[in-house]
């Protein structure tokens, strides 16, 4: 997978191959300035030298403006993400995520069934991967149902709010494995850049835009009914 370079780190790479392009256009200078000046009379220097190496300092700048082009544009860019992931607000979004923060004693999440399952276990797990609850899907029919988590332990205990809990699923229709995924399903209140990456706030889950693969106009729940 190519991994997206922000504006950041544009700019981080660039400043330095902008200072080593600098240095060595410094150098460059300096190194012709003395030839001119020490050429001997009788033998000049070459005009066609001289050409080439005046194309080369050309071609040192040329990169230097460059560098600060690219870093302009993806500045430009990293603008452009926040005010274009603005439209979603407001917006019921559906997407490909499973990680949500425990609030109110209750955290919900959506999972996905490809097709209808004979069995179906969820498996909650807190931020360092330990699982901390286990059991059967109340839904294994085909098709997208919701899950709310009460944020008790498969023991009883009862884990405090402000944690960042993931779902995973297992399904099986007989010997085979029947295709499953976990999501994130509601209303998009905020749009926060986390290293020039926009993210989306849907319930208690903060979510990259990457993720979403499903958007359309909010539906009032009292409109629905």
């Amino acid at each position: 997978m190519v991994d997206a370079i922000t504006a950041n780190e544009a700019a981080s790479r660039t400043g330095t191959s902008r200072a080593s392009l600098v240095s060595n256009f410094e150098t460059f200078l300096s190194l012709l300035t003395a030839q001119l000046k020490n050429q001997d009379p009788l033998s000049p220097l070459d005009s066609n030298e001289f050409t080439a190496q005046l194309t080369q300092m050309t071609g040192v700048e040329q990169q230097l403006l460059t560098n600060d082009l690219l870093t302009s544009l993806l500045a430009a860019q990293q603008g452009g993400g926040l005010g274009g992931a603005s439209n979603y607000i407001g917006k019921d979004a559906t997407a490909a995520w499973a990680v949500t923060k425990l609030d109110e004693g209750s955290a919900t999440w959506s999972y996905e069934l490809g097709a209808a399952a004979s069995e179906a276990t969820l498996q909650v797990l807190d931020s360092t991967g330990k699982v901390v609850w286990t059991g059967p899907a109340p839904d294994r029919t085909t098709g997208t149902h919701d899950f709310v988590w009460n944020g008790k332990t498969t023991a009883g205990g009862q884990l405090p709010d402000g944690g960042v809990y993931s779902l995973k699923i297992t399904a099986k229709a007989g010997a085979s494995t029947v295709e499953s995924q976990v999501l994130t399903r509601g209303r998009v209140t905020g749009v926060e850049m986390y290293d020039g990456v926009p993210y989306l706030t849907i319930g208690n889950s903060i979510v990259p835009v990457s993720s979403v693969f499903g958007l359309q106009d909010h539906v009032a729940a009292d409109t629905a009914t």
